[in-house]
């Protein structure tokens, strides 16, 4: 069975938003694009999550920050990686204007934010490491990856970093797995209760 890999293309918009959508939730009820898009419409979830990806604004869930796995042709799983400088709070709030969010989603983003790291620029961001059901433990979130870590080398990156929430211990125990440490740790009480998790959890690889 073998893996290929794939940058995204526009035409990838609607398993990039399926993907988007797990992660975001990670074993929650309700996830950030949840409470954005104040919905529990997944088909309306979804329809804005394929606009997110394609926005002018270059966010951190642009189709152009995206690899994708493949499978016999199949797509099977996604890894974004994003560099801080570009895709940022200011680009996100942009991107979100664009596909028509109001104003009362700056409430939800500002607990968001606030329980959060300072990310340096010279450090690549990792996010949306996602599989289809099916096709767990066929290699293919290790060779998303493999690929990524040699491109980010490529860039001249030495370091990775990818956020996970405290209480994802499927995610926790994967990144553990590809090779990451757990560099920093914060609990916040909005975000408690805005997610029902404690807060999250910052982890790194040097390559």
């Amino acid at each position: 069975m073998g893996i290929t890999i794939k940058k995204a293309t526009q035409t990838d918009a609607i398993f990039l938003a399926k993907m988007i959508l797990q992660s975001s939730r990670a074993g929650k009820k309700d996830g950030l694009f949840d409470l954005l898009f104040e919905t529990d419409d997944d088909a309306h979830i979804l329809e804005k999550l394929e606009k997110l990806v394609q926005t002018d604004a270059k966010s951190y869930c642009h189709y152009t920050n995206f690899l994708i796995a493949q499978i016999n042709g199949k797509d099977v799983g996604t890894l974004c990686s994003y560099e801080p400088r570009i895709s940022n709070k200011d680009t996100f709030l942009k991107a979100l204007q664009e596909i028509g969010c109001c104003e009362v989603i700056k409430d939800s983003l500002e607990i968001y934010f606030g329980c959060s790291f300072e990310i340096k620029n010279s450090t690549l961001m990792f996010d949306f490491l996602e599989e289809l059901e099916g096709f767990l433990d066929v290699g293919v979130l290790k060779t998303l990856m493999q690929k990524s870590l040699l491109n980010a080398r490529l860039r001249g990156y030495t370091k990775a970093r990818t956020i996970v929430e405290i209480g994802s211990l499927e995610t926790e125990l994967l990144y553990k797995k590809l090779g990451f440490s757990v560099i920093e740790q914060k609990e916040c009480e909005e975000y408690r209760e805005l997610f029902g998790r404690n807060g999250i959890m910052l982890f790194e690889i040097e390559f």
